[in-house]
């Protein structure tokens, strides 16, 4: 798996002790001095012990302080201007939307940096292949499952989705090896998602996670991960802001099955079609 430096940091960032969002906030103002420096030196800068900075290397999934230069080496080749902006208090209304439309760009930009077409190909066959699609999430990820579920049923592929954990469970024990399960939770660790991943792997189903980069019970356990990145502001939380990325990838893999799906998906838009023509006046 490709390592990616600012995303990963960005994602794991709340998180973190005080030395370490230490060091990851020297990290993502001069990732060019990093870059040039060695580990003693950064040490010194931040008043940190060099086996502190190597810990921190370690926990966001890198070998070692010289592994992680090479990442964010290659993530800072063409710099990207940060558009995230502090909502101010003299902000007017056109102002704050223009800083909010930025931020969710910004989410999309970096979702799409932590992109792994290998994981991704794997959870398009396993869609296709499915006997039963089940998409699972609670809160806010609670409402993109139903929205997965809106966009598959055009698919033709038999697809559900429940927000009630006592409906969402019951379902789940009825999965086979043959079905795939789709969880999706922004922190990957929400208790009811984790009841349902250890049920539905009991069973043999396939299982698909829809979560942040960081590291987490429910991307380590699931079949086939699938990342987000996003990142807290005032007045928006990492797990809001990370609903975007949660719906592109959503839409990416819907697009995906039904442009392989094309003329099996024929019949089922068609009755489906008529069936809504029957709500319009």
């Amino acid at each position: 798996m490709t390592k990616h430096c600012l995303p990963r940091i960005k994602s794991s960032y709340s998180l973190f002790s005080e030395k370490e969002k230490r060091i990851a906030d020297y990290i993502m103002e001069q990732p060019q001095e990093i870059v040039h420096s060695s580990i003693s030196q950064v040490a010194d800068d931040l008043g940190v012990a060099e086996a502190t900075v190597f810990r921190f290397c370690k926990r966001l999934g890198f070998k070692g302080y010289q592994a992680m230069k090479i990442a964010l080496a290659s993530e800072i080749v063409s710099p990207i201007k940060d558009i995230h902006e502090t909502i101010q208090e003299d902000d007017d209304e056109r102002d704050i939307a223009e800083k909010v439309f930025k931020s969710n760009i910004r989410t999309l930009e970096d979702t799409l940096q932590v992109f792994q077409q290998e994981h991704f190909q794997c959870a398009v066959s396993a869609l296709l292949e499915a006997g039963r699609i089940e998409f699972y999430g609670n809160g806010g990820s609670g409402i993109i499952a139903m929205d997965a579920h809106h966009k598959f049923m055009r698919t033709g592929l038999t697809t559900y989705a429940y927000q009630d954990s006592h409906f969402q469970i019951m379902s789940a024990s009825q999965l086979t090896e043959k079905d795939v399960a789709v969880l999706i939770s922004h922190s990957g660790s929400n208790r009811d998602m984790l009841e349902i991943l250890d049920l539905v792997k009991e069973k043999g189903t396939k299982t698909i996670g829809i979560t942040t980069l960081a590291k987490s019970p429910l991307s380590e356990k699931v079949d086939i991960p699938l990342y987000t990145v996003s990142q807290e502001t005032e007045f928006r939380s990492e797990a809001l802001a990370s609903r975007l990325a949660q719906l592109s990838i959503i839409d990416a893999l819907f697009v995906n099955v039904a442009k392989k799906r094309q003329q099996l998906m024929t019949t089922s838009l068609q009755n489906m079609r008529q069936a809504i023509s029957r709500k319009r006046v």
